[in-house]
């Protein structure tokens, strides 16, 4: 077991129900995003210099702040756990004040997701490999020679054994198809 990252939306029971309802069988193999996303996404609190999405960031000239952003979604569970540890009524205060900041941030973020992921695979799909372009600082924990080569190829299942190319295709899948069944905000949720 380990933890895995999920993409949410302001509408996700109705595309649960969506899904449910058309029997889409591979919702969950075009959708979902592998672990190794999940620890690429977590890197920064492991290296304490330029992570592999700051250096694809910089490599691509692309903006990936929306996607660390993502992550100040605060879902109900982790606001109590942030709430029951204030102490005064002005430390509430203040993390009220944050989560609906963050949120207000997120707001209507889908089409910026969405164009960055864009943006994203259509670079990189020009790089080739990006095993050798990145430097994991000595401490690579997600399968270098693995999981940043044969960007085009989705090399897994849709979950198990992605590769990162895989993984942006998935993310684009996911929000083509929320965005068209209504959604407009995205965010991620660990678990």
């Amino acid at each position: 077991m380990g933890l895995d990252i999920h993409l949410i939306t302001d509408n996700s029971e109705e595309l649960s129900s969506i899904q449910n309802l058309n029997d889409y069988p591979d919702y969950f193999n075009h959708h979902s995003l592998s672990r190794t996303f999940c620890n690429l996404m977590s890197r920064k609190d492991v290296i304490n210099a330029e992570t592999e999405l700051e250096q694809i960031s910089r490599l691509t000239h692309t903006n990936i702040s929306v996607l660390y952003d993502m992550e100040q979604y605060w879902d109900e569970e982790y606001a109590d756990y942030r709430l029951s540890a204030a102490e005064t009524e002005e430390e509430k205060k203040t993390i009220f004040e944050q989560m609906a900041a963050n949120k207000e941030k997120l707001n209507g973020n889908i089409d910026t997701v969405l164009e960055t992921i864009e943006t994203l695979i259509k670079k990189l799909s020009h790089f080739g490999n990006l095993n050798g372009k990145l430097n994991s600082h000595g401490r690579d924990t997600l399968g270098y020679d693995y999981y940043f080569t044969d960007f085009d190829l989705d090399k897994g299942e849709g979950y198990i054994g992605n590769n990162f190319g895989q993984d942006l295709r998935n993310f684009r899948n996911f929000l083509e198809y929320a965005k068209a069944n209504g959604a407009k905000t995205v965010w991620f949720n660990y678990g």
